[in-house]
């Protein structure tokens, strides 16, 4: 077929989602089938109301109240689609994406793939109305499955593991209908990078033990108190501090600097992300889908710190089972865990080796030849 049109669709309710979709927008740009790929932010087309409530709500509840997200996570995952607060649910989200449906409509997109479970669910419905007859595909960005990513009529599902598509099958979808291909990232972390060029333009010394603290997390305390605690110890290693936007936070990072001109590297916000993992050994972060996946395709061993109640933790299980990464609850075990990588070497190399088989840095171009495909062959049966 001639150049097919992919309308890739997220949510910015977390970094994640967003993420997801740019990342097969940027493998579309070089795809044998010269797939358009046009990405639309769910929240750019609700009135500002409900996306404070849907999105800006969503981060600080997770923020300020961990434990009544985990409660809502575990209750909205048990609940059955069917029921009043399920119904009024959707409902309310309907009325509230009417801008969105009219612009999906305008693309007249060959193909959507859905990087969180929310433009799915409207999709569903309009699918079943016959009001929209584009397959539509669901990208699940986490190593565990919520009940809301489950969602009638899709074309097909893309599960970041094994687990991810058992579930799925178990609550009712076709297995032909599940695709088992990571989570999407940029093409950058699938790119051979030089660790001594890397560490040139960064500043960095290529032949040091190098720790890259990508968050501080509230569980742990603020970036730059974690950062001095470790700098404190005893050990020849540098430490690269990511600041993000947070630019009070960089500031502080930076008087920091003074006492340890030689070991502490602070960055804020860089698009370039990959090439700071190039120069380093171990990363310290939350343990989102999407940064996860990044580590993994950069072969990159992890201390999870500070998981978000529900998705994360279970992000955390599943990295933890594999043997990729060591979990810490607070800044003791922090300086605990790396204290005993820094004093046993043998141990970390044995976590890198156990990444291979979970890295996945090409699952947005298997999600984008898998689209191709079906849109290839129209006998493509549409999931339960």
């Amino acid at each position: 077929m001639s150049m097919p049109k992919v309308l890739v669709l997220s949510v910015s309710a977390g970094a994640g989602h967003v993420r997801a979709a740019e990342a097969l927008c940027a493998y579309a740009k070089t795809h044998p089938a010269s797939v358009e790929a046009v990405h639309l932010d769910v929240m750019d087309f609700v009135p500002a109301s409900f996306k404070a409530l849907y999105a800006e709500f969503y981060i600080k509840l997770v923020a300020r109240q961990p434990a009544l997200w985990s409660y809502l996570y575990q209750k909205t995952d048990s609940a059955s689609p069917r029921s009043f607060g399920e119904r009024l649910r959707r409902a309310v989200e309907r009325l509230n994406c009417r801008a969105l449906i009219t612009e999906i409509e305008r693309h007249r997109a060959d193909a959507i793939i859905c990087t969180h479970f929310l433009p799915a669910e409207l999709l569903s419905r309009e699918r079943r109305l016959g009001n929209i007859h584009t397959p539509v595909w669901v990208q699940v960005t986490d190593f565990d499955l919520h009940r809301m990513w489950v969602v009638p009529g899709m074309q097909g599902y893309f599960a970041a593991n094994d687990e991810v598509a058992w579930r799925m099958t178990n609550r009712g979808v076709s297995s032909a209908s599940v695709h088992i291909g990571g989570i999407p990232v940029m093409p950058a972390f699938s790119e051979p990078l030089d660790r001594a060029a890397c560490a040139a333009q960064c500043g960095l010394d290529p032949a040091r033990m190098t720790l890259l603290m990508m968050s501080g997390g509230e569980g742990l305390g603020a970036l730059d108190a974690l950062a001095e605690r470790l700098l404190n110890m005893d050990g020849d290693f540098q430490l690269i501090a990511l600041a993000g936007r947070n630019e009070a936070m960089r500031a502080a990072l930076r008087k920091l600097c003074a006492f340890h001109p030689a070991r502490l590297h602070v960055s804020g916000f860089t698009p370039n992300v990959e090439r700071l993992m190039a120069c380093s050994d171990l990363v310290i972060t939350k343990p989102g889908g999407l940064t996860t996946s990044e580590c993994l395709a950069m072969k990159l061993p992890m201390i999870v710190t500070s998981p978000i109640p529900g998705q994360e933790e279970r992000n955390a299980d599943y990295l933890l089972e594999h043997g990729v990464a060591l979990k810490a609850v607070d800044a003791v075990a922090l300086e605990y865990r790396v204290r005993a990588l820094l004093d046993d070497p043998a141990r970390l190399d044995a976590m890198r080796e156990r990444i291979a088989p979970l890295s996945r840095p090409y699952a947005a171009r298997f999600v984008l030849d898998t689209v191709c495909d079906a849109l290839g062959n129209p006998d493509t049966k549409v999931a339960a």
